[in-house]
C-alpha cells in the first residue's frame, strides 16, 4: 500500500484543520512540523526523519491534522492514503505499540521544545535545534536558510544571524549562504541548553522499548 514519492524543500505537506490525505514515511528527507498561531506565527514543535512518521495523530483519531508539515530536507519518502493507514493501525496490534510509543516522543519532544522557547537564550535554542536536525539526518552537514529556522525558532531572521554568528566564531559551526557544517559536537551540544538531551533520550527510550 506504500508509494515512493519524491518531497521537496518546501513543501507544505498539510496545514492545520484542514484534512491529511496521507500518511508520510521520510526516507532521507526531514519534515518540520510548525505550531501555528493567527494563520502566520510559527514554532516548530517537531522534526520527523526516517525514525518515524507524519500522521500519527490521524491514526489514533483525530480528523485533522494539528500542526503545517513543511519540508525541510529534500528527498525519498513513502506515502500511503491516509484511510488504509488507518483501516491496518485498528487490525495490527504490533502497529499500535509502535505508534503509541512514537506518539510519546512527539509530545515529550513538543513539550521540551516549548519550554525552550520560552526560557532558554536563543543561541541554546539554535545549538539545540542544529543538533536535533543532525540525529534526524545522520549527518554533520544540511542546509537550513535564515528564513526557514526564523520560521522555526519564532524568531526574526536578524536574531539567527546574531546566534550563528555566535556558534561560527567559537568554532562550533561553519554556516554560509545556508549551508551548515557542525565542527564540534560535543562543544555546540554544551553551547545548547539541556532540552536537547532530555529530547534526545525521551525518544530513544520510547522507541528502544517499542517491540517490547
Amino acid at each position: 500500500m506504500l508509494e515512493p514519492v519524491q518531497i521537496e524543500v518546501g513543501a507544505v505537506l498539510c496545514e492545520p484543520s484542514e484534512p491529511l490525505q496521507h500518511i508520510y514515511f521520510p526516507h532521507d528527507s526531514l519534515i518540520s512540523l510548525l505550531g501555528v498561531a493567527e494563520g502566520r506565527m510559527t514554532l516548530e514543535v517537531g522534526l520527523v526523519g526516517r525514525e518515524g512518521m507524519l500522521g500519527a495523530t490521524i491514526a489514533l483519531g483525530h480528523e485533522l491534522p494539528q500542526v503545517r508539515a513543511i519540508v525541510q530536507r529534500a528527498g525519498s519518502a513513502s506515502r500511503m492514503d491516509s484511510a488504509e493507514f488507518r483501516t491496518e493501525f485498528a487490525r495490527n496490534p504490533s502497529l499500535q505499540r509502535v505508534l503509541y510509543r512514537y506518539t510519546d516522543t512527539l509530545l515529550a519532544q513538543a513539550i521540551q521544545i516549548a519550554v525552550c522557547s520560552r526560557f532558554h537564550v536563543l543561541e541554546a535554542r539554535l545549538a539545540r535545534s542544529l543538533l536535533i536536525t543532525r540525529d534526524r539526518l545522520q549527518s554533520d552537514k544540511f542546509h537550513l536558510t535564515h528564513e526557514f529556522l526564523a520560521h522555526a525558532l519564532g524568531v526574526r531572521r536578524v536574531g539567527v544571524t546574531k546566534a550563528a554568528s555566535a556558534l561560527q566564531q567559537q568554532g562550533l559551526i561553519i554556516y554560509s549562504r545556508g549551508n551548515i557544517e557542525i565542527l564540534d559536537v560535543p562543544g555546540l551540544t554544551a553551547a545548547s541548553c539541556k532540552c536537547y538531551a532530555i529530547v534526545k533520550d525521551a525518544g530513544e527510550e520510547a522507541l528502544s522499548s517499542a517491540f517490547v
